[in-house]
C-alpha cells in the first residue's frame, strides 16, 4: 500500500480474496493512462468496479511518489457526497492543516474552496487519485487536479459525461473459465472439479458476475451436501423464466439427492423487492420479477396496474368501484406475475408493447413496466438470505443501520443488542456467505465488516416488512448510547488518562493512544452517524448528547476541522430549535459566527451574531446578548466601519456596565477607543482609554494596564504629530 510524504496512511478497500480474470479490463486500464489523467471504470453493483480499480491503483502506485489519495462519492443508500466535503477528505490524507478557509461556501451556488485548496495542494505533485463510485460529471470535475502527472481513477455505475476524454471501461460478466475458476477458489477444487458441468451451468445462471457467483459460493459452502448442479438448479428456480400461468421460475418436484428444489421468491419478497426499487405498491398492484437491473443495482420489477376496463368511459368508470366492491368483500387483489409481453396482458383492442393498436396486437396492461426475466444478483441474494438462521439474518438487516454501513464488534454488538463475542461471531459468519465485505482492521487489529453496497436497498426493504418500527427505534437508540459512551471514554482517557466507567473489555479502550488512535479513525463515521439520527428527528435525546461529546472530544485529538466543528454546531442548533432550548440556539448561533470570523468571512460571521442577539433577546437572557453585541461591533471593526463599531462597541459596553462586568467593561472602552481613534476623534479616544486604564487599575491587571497605557501613548503621539503637522503648514 502506498503512503504519503506527509499526512497519514492511506487505506484502500480491501481486495477480494481469489481474483481471476479482467486481463482484458486491465490492459484497457493501462493502455488509457498512457493516453489520458482520467481513467472510469463502469459497471453495475456487483460487477467488481471497485475491486479492479483497486488492484489496479496497487499495481501502478509505484509510478506516483506523492501517494494514493481515496474516497467515496457516494453514501450506500445512493446520497451523492459534496465535493466540498469529498476534498476535505482528500486534502486531510494530503497532511493539509484544516483551516478556517475551508469551511463550507456561503451561498449554494458557490464553489467550495476546499476543492480551489485541493487543486493547489496537488501542485507539482504526482498522486492518484481513486475516487469511488462517482454518480456524475457535477461530482468529478471540481475534484481533478490541474496537474497532467496527476491520474483520476473513478468508478461508477452509469456515464459519466460532459468531461472530455474519458473513455470507460465498462465491466460487464467474466468470461465461463473465469467464472469456473472463481467458484473453484471460492467453494474448493474438488468440488468443483468433480462436477464441471454443474459449475458451468451455475456460472451460466449467475449471468457470470462475480457478485453472483460470490454470493452462491457462499450458499454452497454454508451447505456442505449441496452439489453445485443444486445450487444452479435453486438458482435457476429463483430467476428462470416465467411459467405459463404461473409466477416466475416456479419449480415443482424434487432436485438432484432428492432436495426440494429452491422455491421462486414470495409474494412478500416481491413487494420488498418493488419497495427496494422505490416503486409504488399497494393493494391492487401485481407484481414480477425482471432481468435487468438499475444504475443503483436494485432489480426490476415488473409493476402491472389493475386491468383498464376496455368501452366507454362510463364502463372504465367502474372498474375502480368494482375493485373496491372485491375488497370490502375480502377479496383483495392478488399479485399474480402476469409478464407484460404475456398475451392476456391488457383489455383486447388496448395498445401493444410498442405502441400500436390493433385487435390482434399483444396487449399490455395500463402502467405496466416491461423487463425480462431473471436477475442473478437478486436470485443468489434470496437464497442466501433464506438460508440464514434467524440470528444472521436480524444482524444483517441491523446492518443498514450501521454508521456508513461499516461495523465492527463494537457497533454490532449495540444494534442486536447482544455481548460483543457473539456479534463479532454473527459477522464472520456472515462474510463467511459472502454477505459482508471484510474491510481493513482498524488500527487496533479490530476486525471491520462493510455491508456491500448492492444489498444495501435489498436488505433496508426487508427490514421495513421484517421488523417492528419499534424494534428498529431501540436499535438505533442503543447504537447512540453506545457511541456516547465510546466518545466520553475516549474524551476522558485524553484528559486524564484515566476512565470513570469504562466499558466491557472487549469494547473498551485501552488507553490515551488507543482512544486518540479510535477517534481519529471512527471520526467520519461518527459524523454520518450524528446527522443521520438528527435527520430521523426522533432519537434528539441520545443524538443531542453524541453532538455534544464529539464537540468535547474531537479539539482534544489535535485534528478537528472547523469544517467538522462548524457542522455539529449546525446540528446543535436544529436539535435545539426542535425541543425549544432557545439558550442553546443562542449559543450554536454564536460558535458558528465565531468559525465564520475565524475564516474572515464577515458578513456571515456579522449574520450569524445578530441572529443570536435576538434569539437572546427574546429569551433575556443578557450576557449573550452583550456577547453578540461585542462580536458584531467586531465584525464591523475588521471591516473598517469604524462608525458601526463605535455604536455597537457602545452598545454592549452599556449593557456589560449594567450586568457589572467590570472586566469585560475594560476591554469594551478601550474598543471604543480604538474606533474613535479610526474616527479621529482624538479628545473621546483619550477619555475612553484613560477610563479603561483606572478600571484595570482598580481590578489588579497589570498586563491590561500595561496593553491600555501603550495603546494611549501611540494615540499622543500621533495627537502630537497631528498637532506639529498643523503648525509646520
Amino acid at each position: 500500500m502506498a503512503t504519503l510524504d506527509v499526512g497519514r496512511e492511506v487505506v484502500l478497500p480491501g481486495e477480494p480474496g481469489v481474483w481471476v480474470g479482467r486481463q482484458g479490463e486491465s490492459a484497457a486500464l493501462a493502455a488509457g493512462r498512457e493516453k489520458g489523467a482520467v481513467l472510469v471504470v463502469a459497471g453495475r453493483p456487483g460487477s467488481g468496479r471497485t475491486a479492479l480499480a483497486v488492484r489496479f491503483a496497487r499495481s501502478v502506485a509505484a509510478d506516483y511518489p506523492d501517494g494514493v489519495l481515496y474516497t467515496r462519492l457516494s453514501a450506500p443508500d445512493g446520497t451523492p457526497v459534496p465535493p466540498g466535503r469529498a476534498a476535505r477528505r482528500l486534502l486531510e490524507q494530503l497532511g493539509a492543516e484544516p483551516t478556517a478557509e475551508l469551511l463550507p461556501g456561503g451561498a449554494p451556488d458557490e464553489p467550495d474552496p476546499a476543492c480551489a485548496a485541493l487543486r493547489a495542494e496537488l501542485a507539482d505533485r504526482r498522486v492518484l487519485l481513486l475516487l469511488d463510485d462517482v454518480r456524475d460529471a457535477g461530482q468529478l470535475r471540481p475534484l481533478l487536479p490541474g496537474e497532467p502527472g496527476c491520474l483520476v481513477l473513478a468508478t461508477t455505475a452509469g456515464p459519466i459525461s460532459g468531461i472530455e476524454g474519458i473513455d470507460p471501461v465498462i465491466l460487464g460478466g467474466l468470461g465461463l473459465t473465469a467464472a469456473t475458476e472463481l467458484l473453484s477458489g471460492l467453494v474448493g477444487g474438488t468440488r468443483i472439479s468433480c462436477d464441471p458441468v454443474g459449475a458451468a451451468k451455475l456460472a451460466e445462471s449467475c449471468g457470470a458476475g462475480p457478485a453472483a457467483l460470490r454470493l452462491m459460493a457462499g450458499w454452497l459452502r454454508a451447505d456442505g451436501k449441496a452439489a453445485v448442479t443444486d445450487a444452479a438448479s435453486a438458482l435457476a428456480a429463483v430467476t428462470g423464466p416465467a411459467e405459463p400461468g404461473g409466477r416466475a421460475g416456479r419449480r415443482k418436484g424434487k432436485g438432484k439427492n432428492g432436495r426440494r428444489a429452491a422455491q421462486p421468491p414470495t409474494e412478500l419478497e416481491l413487494e420488498q423487492l418493488a419497495r427496494a426499487a422505490d416503486l409504488p405498491v399497494d393493494a391492487d398492484t401485481e407484481l414480477d420479477v425482471g432481468t435487468g437491473v438499475g444504475l443503483d443495482g436494485v432489480p426490476r420489477i415488473a409493476l402491472l396496474a389493475p386491468p383498464v376496463v376496455a368501452g366507454p368511459p362510463a364502463q372504465a368508470a367502474t372498474a375502480p368501484a368494482a375493485a373496491g366492491a372485491d375488497r370490502a368483500r375480502g377479496k383483495t387483489a392478488r399479485r399474480r406475475p402476469v409478464a407484460p409481453d404475456r398475451p392476456g396482458a391488457a383489455a383486447a383492442g388496448g395498445p401493444d408493447a410498442t405502441g400500436r393498436s390493433g385487435g390482434s396486437a399483444t396487449p399490455v396492461a395500463a402502467g405496466a413496466v416491461p423487463v425480462a426475466d431473471g436477475d442473478p444478483l437478486t436470485g443468489a441474494f434470496l437464497l442466501g438470505y433464506r438460508a440464514l438462521p434467524a440470528g444472521q439474518g436480524r444482524m444483517l438487516r441491523m446492518l443498514t443501520l450501521a454508521p456508513g454501513q461499516v461495523a465492527d464488534l463494537r457497533t454490532a454488538s449495540a444494534l442486536v443488542g447482544c455481548p460483543a463475542p457473539e456479534a463479532g461471531g454473527l459477522l464472520a459468519k456472515l462474510a463467511e456467505r459472502e454477505l459482508l465485505d471484510l474491510e481493513p482492521p482498524a488500527g487496533d487489529g479490530t476486525l471491520r465488516y462493510r455491508l456491500p453496497g448492492r444489498l444495501y436497498a435489498r436488505l433496508v426493504a426487508l427490514r421495513e416488512s421484517t421488523d417492528r418500527p419499534a424494534e428498529v427505534q431501540l436499535a438505533r437508540a442503543r447504537l447512540l448510547e453506545r457511541l456516547v459512551r465510546l466518545v466520553d471514554s475516549a474524551r476522558e482517557l485524553l484528559e486524564t488518562g484515566s476512565v470513570a466507567d469504562p466499558l466491557p473489555g472487549p469494547l473498551r479502550l485501552r488507553g490515551v493512544g488507543h482512544a486518540r488512535l479510535w477517534l481519529g479513525e471512527e471520526r467520519e463515521l461518527l459524523l454520518g452517524a450524528v446527522a443521520e439520527a438528527i435527520g430521523q428527528a426522533d432519537l434528539d435525546g441520545s443524538a443531542g448528547r453524541l453532538v455534544t461529546a464529539l464537540l468535547r472530544a474531537l479539539p482534544l485529538t489535535g485534528a478537528a476541522a472547523p469544517a467538522e466543528l462548524h457542522g455539529l454546531h449546525e446540528l446543535v442548533r436544529e436539535v435545539a430549535g426542535r425541543s425549544g432550548d432557545s439558550r442553546r440556539v443562542t449559543a450554536a448561533l454564536l460558535n458558528l459566527g465565531d468559525l465564520q470570523a475565524a475564516a474572515g468571512r464577515w458578513e456571515p460571521a456579522a449574520e450569524r451574531y445578530r441572529a443570536a442577539l435576538e434569539t437572546a433577546r427574546a429569551d433575556g437572557d443578557e450576557p449573550a446578548c452583550a456577547r453578540a453585541l461585542e462580536s458584531v461591533a467586531g465584525c464591523h471593526r475588521a471591516q473598517g466601519d469604524a462608525v458601526r463599531a463605535a455604536d455597537w462597541y457602545g452598545r454592549a459596553l452599556a449593557l456589560r456596565q449594567s450586568l457589572g462586568e467590570r472586566a469585560a467593561e475594560a476591554r469594551l472602552l478601550a474598543r471604543v477607543a480604538e474606533a474613535h481613534t479610526a474616527q479621529r476623534r482624538f479628545e473621546e479616544a483619550e477619555r475612553e482609554y484613560r477610563a479603561a486604564v483606572g478600571l484595570l487599575r482598580r481590578l489588579d491587571d497589570v498586563a491590561g494596564q500595561t496593553a491600555v497605557a501603550a495603546a494611549l501613548g501611540r494615540l499622543r503621539a500621533q495627537v502630537e504629530g497631528e498637532r506639529l503637522r498643523v503648525t509646520s503648514e
